[in-house]
This record gives structure tokens, sequence and C-alpha cells, in this order.
């Protein structure tokens, strides 16, 4: 398992090499016009158009007579990653799981099974309390650039709350990611006791999405709901 500081300093220098060896696309690129509308990625950046995507094949073959390059990229981005099964898909989100110090235990949702049952499971949060969201994942095949979980909660069927967690830019790996969420605090008072809806999604620059979810969320004066 990676630690949060390696993956932070990763995601920063594997942003800087796509964003590097993808330059002359955007430079070349004549014809390319708005992007299509995309309300969930728009509302977290607005105006941002990912750079021309080149696999994890094509930038280790890059200017191979480069050494100071080739020996940057083999520091970085290591070995071609063994062969994956090819109807897996480039991002698996694993599972999601809400972390407080004042919590019984960890309350983790799996999202490997069956999506539509996480929408008949709340999750309690007592009102008050200190929490972060840690989201675990995987990386099967390509780099992949500008990872992003979103929240939007509803109430009553309005949204009254939505959040953007920036995860990054990772590579593929054997090994399972994890993103970790600055600390939150909870809302207390009676006019936020109650039960909310949580629609997740989880997208990146290239505007793919990877998955999304619904769950249940419960904020109550205390843990057992």
């Amino acid at each position: 398992m990676l630690g949060l500081d390696a993956c932070e300093l990763g995601a920063q220098l594997l942003e800087l090499l796509r964003l590097a060896l993808c330059a002359r696309v955007l430079l070349t690129d004549k014809d390319g016009g708005q992007l299509p509308p995309d309300e969930v990625l728009d509302e977290a950046v607005p105006t941002y158009r990912a750079p021309g995507r080149k696999s994890l094949l094509e930038i280790q073959q890059l200017d191979p007579d480069d050494e100071s390059l080739a020996k940057y990229k083999r520091v970085l981005l290591g070995p071609l990653p063994p062969a994956v099964d090819p109807s897996l898909p480039n991002v698996q989100v694993t599972r999601l799981t809400l972390m407080s110090e004042q919590a019984p235990g960890p309350m983790t949702m799996d999202l490997t099974g069956e999506l539509a049952t996480l929408k008949n499971q709340v999750f309690v949060l007592k009102e008050g309390v200190d929490y972060k969201v840690k989201i675990t994942f995987k990386v099967n095949k390509e780099i992949v650039s500008g990872l992003k979980c979103l929240h939007h909660t509803y109430r009553q069927g309005l949204r009254v709350d939505k959040a953007v967690y920036m995860v990054g830019s990772y590579g593929p790996s054997t090994q399972e990611y994890e993103f970790i969420t600055p600390v939150e605090e909870v809302p207390r008072g009676a006019l936020v006791r109650g039960a909310y809806v949580v629609t997740s999604f989880f997208t990146d620059d290239d505007r793919e999405h990877h998955l999304s979810w619904e769950w249940g969320l419960h904020i109550c004066q205390d843990w057992k709901g």
C-alpha cells in the first residue's frame, strides 16, 4: 500500500511528465473545438481541457535516444506493467471509507459488488465530529491524469452540498492506491440532522466516468442513529 506523501509526489511528477510529452499535441491540434457540456465535470473545472492522451507504451518509447529523459521515465514509471485482463477497466474504484477517530470503527462501502444495494444502506455520522474520506482504487493499464472524486449531497430532492476532491495522476500498478481527504467537521444542530442521499462520481481530466453510485447518509445526535 502506497503512503499518501509518496502518492502526492508521484502524482505531481506524473502530471509534469504527461504534460511535457503531450505539449506537441496541444500545439498542433488546430481542429479542437469546445467539448460538449458535462454538468458534473464542468462544475468542478469549468473551462479546463485535458491534453491529448498518450498510452504508457507510447510514452515509454518516445525519444529513446534521450538518455536523461529515458532515465527519468525509468525512475518515475518503472517497467511496463504485466499483462492484465483486457476486460478490466483502466481505473477500478474498490472502496470508500468514512473515518473518524470518535467513531466506533471505520465505515466502509464495497464498490466492487452490486452498487444498487448501497442505496439501502445508511452510514451514520454523529453531528459535530471530525471525519475524513478514504478512497481506495487501482490503475490497471494506462496513466490516468487528474482523477477527481465528486460528492453531490441531496436532502428531500434538493442539492444542499457539493464537494470536489482532486485525487491526482497515477500510473499502472499491481498495488492499490489510497487517497485521504482533509479533515472536515460534520455540521451540528436540529436543522441538519436527518437523512441525506449522496451521489458520488469518480472521473478524470479526460472526462472518463470511471464510477458513479448513490448511498445514504444520516446525521444523528449519536452513533446509533
